[in-house]
């Protein structure tokens, strides 16, 4: 996958996660958690599109770095509503799927980053 896919991809996955929210209901709680994923779902795609044009390495680093993050916030999110049984359970489920395989693939990024930095 290149980084254009990938970008495509994680854009995909903050399209989903709006939709996802708003057939939510609009209870107290659910309108804090929702704001809660969205905006760590929103921010994988958006940092990892500030990381592609970073201005050095270790930029870039950096900003993988923020993209775990956010993937790993938007997985906790979504194990709440899992854990709750909120919303669509075929959503869900493919929301789930989804931050651990970004989670996953940004988590290899950092770690071979990180190891040709020290190589070079």
């Amino acid at each position: 996958m290149d980084k254009l896919e990938l970008e495509k991809r994680t854009k995909q996955f903050a399209l989903k996660i709006i939709a996802f929210v708003a057939s939510l209901p609009q209870t107290k709680t659910c309108v804090i958690v929702e704001y809660q994923l969205v905006k760590a779902g929103t921010s994988v795609g958006a940092n990892y599109r500030e990381a592609n044009r970073a201005e050095s390495r270790a930029d870039f680093i950096h900003k993988i770095g923020i993209v775990e993050k956010e993937c790993s916030e938007s997985g906790f999110w979504l194990e709440i509503y899992d854990e709750a049984d909120l919303g669509n359970v075929e959503q869900r489920n493919w929301l789930l799927r989804e931050s651990r395989e970004l989670l996953a693939i940004f988590t290899s990024i950092g770690r071979t980053s990180k190891s040709n930095r020290a190589n070079a």
